[in-house]
């Protein structure tokens, strides 16, 4: 399809393939297979969103109907079929017309008729049977494959089965239809299966209570006008093709505008995101643009946010922080008798097994479709105990930091009003696992630490240390201990142990009040201030003007990022990405905007400034690309340019090249030549 939207209003092409539910139920037999398959890898050819609207009953099944009407039976004894059968045979007149379809072999009786007994029926037909199957393991590779080299989206718009419900993961970002099932097998089936009627609907076993909330599903719709709005909206967020430029709007409200809302005690993810409708109907502004935030993966893993938004007009991949506690739902399964149905309360700021599991999905998501990212970081920790790590939290950790580190984008780490980031949690977003993309920010008010102060306390700032506090501090204490010094020297026994027992009544009132001041000496050691001073975040930002300072820096790492991306392409693969980085800020700072002034690469107007104004910046890249096409002919000729061979390559290299740009490379030659 090419359209035309508010983010291409010159027009963008997509690729959509869907199943014909009318014909044989949507299932899929070796001609959809090869379609499908063919279809996507156009989308990876092209580098093209590809959208796949589900409505199917998964790999077809059939039988040889020209067997089926023509075999007969060989019965135990021809007068008592109720005493069973032999075999399955076609007489030779059948044999003869159909002898393609069944492998058989001839079998005379005593009386000597001839019958064909049927060994194997393979049908005049393809499509019958297994070889749906290996047609559905290649599509469903193709689609995986799909996920990796291009956008893909799943909308399941019918009921879909088998390998459409694999389809529906394979692609991984997925839109369900609130009355239409995601299933592997019909109820029916796996009621056969155990015997007993368990199951009453499809809905059951992949309704949207079941796949909204276990992590296939990102959105759940309830018409199809309402699901293409949502593929739209999706596409909306997402470059034209791999590679391509994001699709940047005008902003819905000011980039400069402040962050009106307040966190009291703790940071409402969605209030921070998109803003918060006060008692009066007024709209409290969040750090996003007004109305631009969609949620995804909502039902799933709750105690994380994840989702995409624009920040002035500039879209961006959210991860956030759930700071309630949260309940999941663990569903009874009917077909387990003495299943039942859980509640498990989930504390908020902690990662679950479930929730940095999402965590890491959304991190590839974003990547995937080319997104800036922004963690509004404020955890906790991680769950570690036996039910976590036996489910996978140590993995799902570390997947998380396999997926930063290989994040292609701008990424903010930022500390959010109220927020705090420990432990382990700090580990896995920390900035120096992918230097070249990862900034970390911290508002005024946000803590880190290895612990909590409560937890440092407990193992850095114990009873004898706060004991030891007192003594130095407290007056009434100074005293005592002197006195009972003077006693001991003086030998007055009768009076050291009314002195002793003082003390200890005196350090035992002070201990709360001293309890809050050790606490208060680690908190200190918490602040965004000493994370700034240790170089472990680049700046404190303050919440109220995060949205303007965030916006300029976004804009600047983007429109960074697409010059480094367009040296790297007028160099050639060859050129590594730092290199590309070292050139663009080598160039900036021998302009007479930077004077050489190291600091000066900091500031993004005068970044901003370079570009826009830059005469010789053209003429660095084409002198890359003279370099690039050198490079190309020596690879062509030999290792060492051969000007014996220097026609022969021009002459290839001219034959890979459409007719306008050879006519173009032949004048600009002669023009050398000349």
């Amino acid at each position: 399809m090419e359209m035309a939207t508010p983010e291409f209003p010159t027009g963008r092409t997509i690729l959509v393939v869907a199943n014909d539910v009318t014909f044989k139920a949507g299932s899929f037999g070796p001609k959809e297979d090869a379609f499908f398959h063919a279809v996507t890898d156009l989308a990876c050819q092209r580098k093209l969103p590809l959208i796949y609207l589900a409505a199917n009953s998964g790999a077809r099944l059939g039988v040889a109907e020209e067997v089926k009407v023509r075999f007969r039976v060989g019965w135990s004894e021809e007068v008592n079929p109720e005493r069973g059968f032999e075999y399955i045979y076609l007489t030779p007149e059948d044999y003869k017309e159909i002898s393609s379809s069944v492998m058989a072999h001839e079998l005379k009786l005593p009386s000597g008729e001839s019958r064909w007994v049927i060994d194997t029926i393979i049908g005049k037909e393809d499509g019958l049977g297994v070889e749906n199957l290996t047609g559905s393991g290649a599509i469903a590779g193709a689609y995986s494959r799909a996920y990796r080299e291009t956008f893909t989206l799943t909308y399941v718009t019918g009921r879909t089965v088998g390998i459409g419900a694999y389809l529906a993961r394979l692609g991984m970002r997925c839109i369900q239809r609130l009355d239409q099932p995601i299933i592997l097998t019909g109820f029916s089936a796996l009621n056969k299966l155990l015997g007993r009627e368990v199951y009453s609907s499809h809905m059951q076993l992949g309704g949207p209570k079941i796949m909204a909330t276990n992590g296939v599903v990102h959105l759940t719709v309830s018409s199809d006008l309402e699901g293409v709005s949502a593929i739209l909206n999706w596409l909306s967020y997402v470059p034209p093709h791999v590679g391509g430029p994001l699709p940047i709007c005008s902003p819905s409200d000011p980039p400069e505008r402040s962050v009106d809302y307040v966190a009291e005690n703790s940071c409402d993810p969605r209030a921070a995101i998109r803003g918060i409708i006060d008692g009066s109907g007024n709209w409290i502004s969040g750090m996003f643009d007004k109305d631009s935030f969609i949620e995804t993966l909502e039902g799933w893993a709750r105690t994380v946010v994840t989702g995409r938004a624009r920040l002035g007009g500039i879209p961006v991949g959210i991860v956030a922080v759930e700071t309630q506690t949260v309940m999941q739902l663990i569903p009874a399964d009917p077909g387990q008798l003495d299943s039942h149905e859980r509640v498990v309360p989930q504390a908020g700021q902690v990662w679950f097994p479930d929730s940095a599991t999402k965590t890491a999905q959304a991190l590839l998501d974003f990547n995937r479709e080319e997104l800036p990212l922004f963690i509004l970081a404020n955890w906790r920790g991680f769950s570690g105990g036996q039910r976590d790590l036996f489910e996978g939290i140590l993995q799902a950790g570390s997947t998380i930091v396999e997926n930063l580190r290989t994040y292609k984008q701008p990424v903010f780490v930022y500390i959010p009003v109220m927020g705090e980031l420990r432990g382990g949690a700090w580990v896995v977003v920390d900035s120096k696992i992918n230097s070249d993309h990862i900034e970390m920010y911290a508002d005024r008010t946000a803590k880190g630490n290895v612990l909590e102060p409560e937890g440092m306390i407990e193992i850095k700032f114990k009873t004898k240390d706060m004991v030891e506090c007192m003594g130095r501090l407290d007056q009434q204490l100074v005293i005592l201990k002197g006195k009972l010094e003077e006693s001991r020297k003086a030998g007055a026994f009768d009076v050291i142990d009314s002195l002793q027992q003082k003390i200890k009544a005196r350090e035992k009132s002070l201990l709360p009040v001293y309890m809050q001041v050790a606490t208060k000496f680690a908190e200190l050691q918490d602040s965004s201030l000493r994370m700034a001073a240790k170089g472990v975040i680049r700046e404190v930002v303050e919440w109220r003007t995060s949205r303007s300072f965030f916006y300029k820096r976004l804009r600047r790492r983007v429109v960074e990022a697409s010059l480094i991306k367009t040296v790297e392409d007028a160099a050639g693969s060859s050129l590594p990405r730092a290199n590309a980085f070292n050139l663009v800020k080598g160039w900036f700072l021998e302009s007479e905007i930077a004077k050489w002034r190291e600091e000066a690469w900091a500031d993004d107007e005068a970044f901003f400034s370079w570009k826009d104004n830059s005469t010789n910046l053209e003429e660095k890249l084409r002198g890359l690309r003279t370099q690039k096409v050198l490079h190309q002919l020596m690879e062509i000729g030999s290792s060492q340019l051969d000007l014996q061979v220097l026609p022969q390559s021009l002459s290839a290299l001219l034959s890979k090249m459409d007719s306008s740009s050879r006519t173009h490379l032949t004048e600009e030659l002669r023009k050398v030549l000349d």
